[in-house]
């Protein structure tokens, strides 16, 4: 191909990209399905402003190697012992079942044991993209639900690494399906000992060194080297580099420069990862799939029916309550981005039929457009669930005493939901403590960690796990409460970080003085907002207010004090 025809397709590819994929975010659908639907749209059997998409093919690999980076750069290991229940118990547990379950009926209606074992496997996955879309839109992430589902999507990334070398060792005829497994484990298991081995050695040290420089050309130049080496090497040994990208993320995920990798890498991974599902839309043949419409119309019913119950059924086996079981089982019961890897390199390797896996392609995209509807019929059930289930308010004697890592929030009203949903966002676990029974009822029911109990007293702070804790967030409304609490908390866990809201520069001065690690002082920082949108308004720019505002904080508002003096008879609401 030379390089006017080059130039012309990566034009047609970044039209179509900019032209439709905005329109399925506005549609509030998840960007892969645009992706997809721009590869149908240019595609060879859409319009057909792209023939030949092997080259396209090449490049689009890459964007798997980064996705799978970006898995194992978010599974610190932190994260997972927090979650081991449910990620190795659960997890493992509906990837195992549903796989079973879906590759012994692909195997009885005639697919090898081979194409069964890759139908289940890819099939058992759902969309980690979609699901996590909704629960962070909606602040659902710390509920209950979320926090499992979000379990059960952790664990079926780290399933993809192994389903992967599967279909590579199948695709190179490596004897019976049983000897490939077992090559693929040991593989699997040798690339890991080496790797992270290794890479505890010296990722750390080099980092350092380049850190140092302070070139952000430079550190970007690092991570790339480190992701694509690290995939070369292990394709050495006959493995994917895909595997070794993921292990280069998982070494990275447990230094100092984790949250710098990410940002530097999110563009590389987010363009090819756009151009590979660009490509599986390109490759899905509408005229074949078009004479088995009815074949794709059962399979896509059966799959959002079956994942289900069997998700749900799963989840209710681990103790959580039937209303939480049911909506889980319904927010993943489709198919996912995976699958479409899976399925896409299992025909490109001949392990299964071409026309297999354009119904199966098929499937999965539909079952993922039918994530928002399944999604609200979830929670039309699980309000319903939840009435009938009438559960009373919880104290602190049923938290999970396993629990850590996570942050204490002291009083959940207004402030205290606003933090937990910017921590839910951000995955970070908490525990809420509040006084008002009918609140922490109603957060129960919604699945949300809000217990009663009085987080002054040091036996709720043991309950809550405070020990345990990253950090504590009081919330509370009234000066005299608050300041009670950090003492409390200073006196059980001394080292424990704890932030704060005060009242105002009085009030934010004597929690500093009980021990307070961070404070805001609410009305001073809504003024300091408030000023910034006059500021604007007035035509100054915005870097200009950025800079008055963040001199005005620092040293402890110090400005702030000298402007306005603090009025020894301090009246609360001021």
């Amino acid at each position: 191909m030379d390089g006017p025809e080059i130039l012309h397709d990566v034009l047609v590819f970044l039209v179509a990209a900019v032209v439709v994929v905005p329109v399925f975010r506005r549609l509030r659908s998840s960007p892969v399905l645009g992706y997809l639907a721009a590869g149908l749209l240019i595609g060879p059997h859409g319009l057909a402003f792209i023939r030949d998409t092997e080259s396209a093919h090449t490049l689009a690999e890459f964007g798997v190697v980064f996705l799978l980076f970006m898995i194992g750069l978010e599974l610190s290991f932190g994260r997972l012992r927090v979650l081991k229940r449910y990620v190795f118990g659960l997890g493992s547990l509906q990837v195992a079942v549903t796989g079973l379950l879906i590759g012994g009926i692909a195997w009885k209606l005639g697919a090898t044991v081979e194409a069964a074992a890759i139908i289940g496997g890819g099939l058992a996955l759902s969309s980690t993209a979609f699901v996590l879309q909704l629960l962070v839109e909606r602040g659902e992430r710390a509920t209950r639900f979320g926090q499992v589902s979000f379990a059960i999507l952790l664990l079926q990334d780290i399933a993809v690494v192994p389903l992967l070398i599967l279909v590579t060792l199948l695709g190179q005829g490596e004897g019976s399906f049983i000897a490939a497994v077992g090559g693929a484990t040991i593989r699997a298991v040798v690339a890991l000992v080496l790797v992270v081995g290794i890479g505890r050695l010296i990722l750390r040290p080099i980092y350092r060194i380049i850190a140092g420089t302070k070139s952000s050309e430079l550190f970007v130049a690092t991570t790339l080297l480190t992701v694509l080496g690290t995939g070369w090497l292990v394709s050495l040994g006959g493995l994917s580099m895909a595997l070794g990208a993921f292990l280069a993320g998982l070494l990275l995920s447990e230094t100092e420069y984790r949250h710098q990798v990410e940002a530097d890498i999110q563009p590389f991974r987010g363009i090819l990862l756009g151009l590979f599902f660009m490509t599986v839309g390109m490759s899905i043949n509408i005229p074949l799939v078009g004479t088995h419409v009815g074949q794709i119309a059962a399979l896509f019913v059966a799959l959002l029916i079956g994942k289900s119950i069997v998700t749900a059924a799963l989840c209710r086996g681990f103790g959580l309550p039937f209303s939480v079981s049911v909506r889980a089982g319904m927010l993943l019961s489709q198919g996912g981005e995976f699958g479409f890897i899976l399925f896409a390199s299992a025909s490109a390797l001949g392990v299964i039929p071409m026309e297999t896996a354009q119904v199966l392609l098929a499937v999965i995209a539909l079952t993922m457009a039918a994530t928002p509807a399944m999604d609200y019929l979830g929670n039309r059930g699980f309000n319903f669930l939840a009435k009938q289930e009438r559960e009373p308010v919880t104290g602190t004697d049923e938290i999970s005493d396993d629990l850590e890592d996570h942050l204490v929030i002291a009083g959940f009203g207004r402030v205290g939901q606003t933090v937990a949903s910017v921590l839910s966002a951000g995955g970070i676990p908490f525990v809420a403590l509040d006084l008002d029974p009918d609140r922490v009822s109603k957060c129960r029911r919604i699945g949300l960690p809000v217990f009663f109990g009085d987080a002054g007293q040091i036996e709720v702070l043991k309950a809550a796990g405070a020990n345990r804790a990253k950090g504590a967030v009081i919330t509370i409304d009234q000066p005299a409460t608050a300041s009670r609490l950090v003492a409390a908390l200073k006196e059980y866990a001394p080292d424990l970080e704890i932030f704060v809201r005060a009242r105002d520069l009085s009030h934010s001065r004597q929690l500093e003085i009980a021990g307070a690690t961070a404070v805001v002082p609410e009305t001073i920082e809504a003024s300091l907002q408030l000023g910034g949108i006059v500021m604007n308004a007035m035509g100054i720019t915005p870097d200009e207010v950025a800079a008055i505002i963040d001199d005005l904080r620092q040293d402890d508002y110090e400005k702030l004090r000298e402007i306005v003096p603090e009025h020894k008879d301090n009246k609360e609401g001021s």
